[in-house]
Parts: C-alpha cells; structure tokens; sequence
C-alpha cells in the first residue's frame, strides 16, 4: 500500500508520548501528519490512565486540523476505528476475530488490541488541531494485572494470529486505511461511517454496563445514534450516553 497524498510522516526513536509531541508540533503544521514513537516514555491512555509499551507495539498520532463543530470532530473516534480494522484485515488476511469496541477500542478474539485517545488542541474558535493518539499491541500485550479491573483482557497481534510486523509497516498500512475513511467522513458525513462502524460492533444487541465516575447503567446495547451516543435499553427505558467505559 502506498503513503496517501497530503499526509506528512514523522518516526521517532523515543519521545513521551506522541499526542503530547502532535500538541507541540500542531501550531507549526500545515497539514495532517502522522506521529510514530518507537518508544514512549510517559504515554497515557483514556481519562489520563498509563498505557503500556512494550518494545515492537505501535504508538502513534495523527494531527489534524479539521473544520467542524467540536461535536463532529469528536466522531473520528468512529473513523480512526474503522481505519484500525481495516488495517488489522489488510494485516492479516483475516476479518474472524475482530470487532469495535464503544467508544474507542478494538477487539481480537474478544480481547482488547488496539486502543484511540482524541485530545482537542486548541479551542479559541472550535478545535483549532485534533490529536487521533492509537496505540496497537502488536507484538505483546500488558499483563491482566496492568489494566483496570473489570477490563477486557489485553492481547496481541502477534499471540493471536501469529503475524508479527512492524510499527512502521503497521503505520504504511494505517494511513491508507485512514485515509480513505477519513474522505468518506467529509464527504458523505457520519451516516456510512455509523452504519459500517455498527457492523463490527462488538455485543450488538447484548446486555452491558457502561460507567462514568458516578453511574452504571445497564441494559441492552441498541445501537449508536447519530451524534455517536451509546443507546442503551434499560429498566428506566431508553437511555443515551455521551461519554463512559463499557464492560461485558
């Protein structure tokens, strides 16, 4: 696959994190770029958790500097995890296994591969620059020990299907990927993106739990509506949710 058109590339050795040099970079950009580390030192995940990087996984960012209202920026979360499945398929040959987790994971064999983290930079007038931070296992995983309890047990690329490749071949086949969805979200909007998202939807039509820091609710997982909400059924009826973790 080649690099798309537009697209700029930057792979470093080490750095912190990669979202934390996109917010350093973004004022100088004149495009998107891609941010890849080979090592991070203090990367984080959602709601400022650790993410762990073990030696051969992938780190990287995409910097953005998009148009919308925050509330459309913010559905390229769905378009970043289209982009991973794809990539993943393209990867491997394979589409068994896969499924998107709400609001932002990937899932292999039903354990959690690849994980996106969206930090707006910059919101004088809208969001002046949007971070796309993704983080793969690729090679390892953390141990069930490293992540929160109750979480989807960690796994990897390479423990599950036996492909072992690079972050940098990894991220040749990302862009593209990226690419292309990202086209179809400013050309035809969130509709094809939602529908295509949904038909990877990991529990679709099952009972989960969705938490924020002060609530659970549980019920059955109807569908995502087309502002990106969670749409659960539950003993209070039909509820939508904006933001929260989902356990199985």
């Amino acid at each position: 696959m080649g690099w798309p058109d537009g697209y700029q590339r930057r792979v470093l050795v080490e750095v912190d994190s990669t979202n934390a040099e996109a917010a350093r970079l973004a004022p100088g950009l004149s495009g998107p770029m891609w941010i890849l580390a080979l090592n991070q030192t203090a990367a984080r995940g959602r709601r400022g958790r650790p993410w762990a990087m073990p030696k051969g996984n992938f780190a990287a960012t995409l910097v953005l500097r998009p148009t919308e209202s925050p509330d459309v920026v913010a559905l390229r979360s769905f378009v970043a995890a289209l982009a991973l499945h794809e990539a993943f398929v393209q990867a491997t040959g394979r589409t068994a296994g896969l499924s998107l987790k709400w609001p932002n994971d990937v899932l292999l064999n039903g354990g959690k591969v690849a994980g996106i983290l969206l930090e707006s930079l910059g919101m004088r007038q809208g969001v002046q620059h949007l971070a796309i931070g993704i983080g793969v296992n690729l090679e390892s995983a953390p141990t069930v020990l490293e992540v929160e309890a109750g979480a989807v047990a960690p796994v990897s690329l390479m423990s599950a299907t036996g492909v072992a490749i690079g972050p940098e071949a990894f991220l040749d086949i990302l862009a593209e990927c990226y690419a292309k969805v990202e086209h179809m979200f400013v050309t035809y909007g969130f509709a094809p993106v939602r529908e295509a998202w949904l038909l990877r939807a990991a529990r679709l039509g099952e009972t989960i739990t969705a938490r924020t820091g002060t609530t659970e609710t549980v019920g059955r997982f109807e569908t995502v509506d087309a502002t990106g909400h969670l749409v659960l059924t539950s003993a209070k009826g039909r509820e939508r949710i904006a933001a929260a973790d989902v356990f199985f």
